[in-house]
């Protein structure tokens, strides 16, 4: 047994708690476990139909791994399935977790887990929500981190910063798109059904500069948490950029939501990152920084870059060049895999595990001891078991 702690309400104030919460420990099996993949997640009909406006664009893939399946959003979130053939057939559809809904609107981004990713071709984000929230009546940490992510983008969209053409000298606004996105979702888990949960975020805009003589495209990175944004040059085969993760202590990190004194006007930190074409932006849950360090990450991309690149992969005569024509899916895919083989393996090396010694924990036949922790993990070993979101993007222009 195990102890975690959490954010709670106490006698009116708000406090950090680290006091026993009973839990039964299970493993999850192998077969339990989901992995997904793809190049976006969902867009509503009328996103899709948009004209593009920036000269530059996302190339996007992105890969997950579930340590358990995730928890079907509870209603109004998501249409009950149809009690009679003779309702509407959409009613089915929109009983799935790719269709929940929040105020009339398709919510955007695909859960995994806990976690949340939303990928289009000018915002990527990654949040964690805390498993812990699972424990408790009314928990629910992968809708916050969904809706979190769903309000943000949204937010972005509707700034004519964001949509207009290479001429305008205004700057986007991250960090109050990600304030707004907090409120809206308090109100949305508030009523008519209260929801409790907290999460992570990170999440990476890519919009332009415009000089005398040509655009040049920057990207906004946002974080508040332990999710990551790292920004990869292939041809200098380095990593230009990197988020500072942000802590309250070891293991519970900054996070929006139930109860939790962070809000992204006080607390997220947000950096302009000037990039260049085919340059490479990751977006990525805690579970890929647990388990890999930062030169195996490097590494990692470097490999599945270079194969693509090579045609051993796929045999498209596009130009390949550094992970183009289809090759983001593959990095990121070989990226979460590496992961993966870490996180469920009980006698790696690791990240996590190097940082728990640090702190004097002990760790023994492969399992910590003694812990209490802000999150839950069904299994705790020198690799990190936990959800693992991966989305990569690729910088390129706009033909014509």
């Amino acid at each position: 047994m195990r102890h975690s702690s959490s954010w709670i309400l106490h006698q009116g104030t708000q406090k950090c708690l680290c006091g026993p919460i009973t839990l039964v420990l299970r493993r999850f099996k192998s077969s339990e476990r989901q992995t997904s993949a793809g190049r976006s997640t969902p867009l509503p009909d009328e996103a899709l139909h948009q004209k593009p406006k920036s000269p530059f664009y996302f190339e996007t893939g992105y890969a997950l791994f579930a340590k358990r399946p995730s928890r079907p959003f509870p209603p109004p979130f998501l249409s009950l399935p149809s009690s009679s053939f003779s309702d509407p057939l959409t009613t089915h559809s929109r009983s799935r977790d790719s269709r929940s809904y929040v105020n009339g609107e398709m919510i955007r981004g695909i859960t995994n887990g806990d976690d949340a990713v939303l990928v289009n071709d000018n915002f990527i984000g990654a949040n964690d929500g805390v498993g812990a929230w699972a424990t408790r009546p009314k928990g629910h940490a992968a809708l916050w981190s969904r809706l979190i992510l769903h309000f943000w983008a949204l937010e972005a969209e509707r700034d004519s910063t964001v949509t207009s053409s290479a001429t305008t000298s205004s700057e986007p606004s991250p960090v109050s798109y990600l304030q707004k996105a907090y409120e809206q979702t308090l109100k949305a888990t508030s009523s008519p059904n209260e929801w409790h949960g907290t999460t992570t975020a990170c999440a990476a805009l890519l919009h332009h500069s415009s000089g005398s003589s040509s655009e040049k495209p920057i990207v906004y990175v946002t974080n508040l948490g332990d999710s990551q944004v790292l920004v990869l040059r292939p041809k200098d085969q380095e990593i230009i950029y990197k988020t500072a993760e942000q802590w309250h202590w070891f293991d519970c990190p900054r996070q929006l939501g139930t109860n939790s004194p962070d809000t992204p006007q006080a607390n997220a930190k947000m950096d302009k990152v000037e990039v260049e074409e085919n340059d490479i932006v990751i977006a990525m849950s805690d579970g890929v920084a647990d388990n890999l360090w930062e030169h195996e990450v490097l590494e990692n991309v470097l490999n599945s870059v270079r194969n693509w690149e090579s045609g051993k992969i796929s045999d498209s005569t596009e130009d390949r060049t550094a992970g183009a024509a289809g090759g983001m899916l593959y990095v990121a895919d070989q990226l979460m895999k590496a992961a993966r083989v870490v996180a469920e393996d009980p006698y790696a090396e690791s990240p996590f595990m190097e940082r728990a010694v640090e702190e004097g924990l002990a760790m023994e036949g492969g399992l910590q001891a003694s812990l209490s922790f802000s999150r839950v993990m069904t299994d705790i070993a020198p690799g990190k078991l936990d959800d693992i979101s991966v989305v990569t993007a690729l910088c390129r222009r706009r033909k014509g």
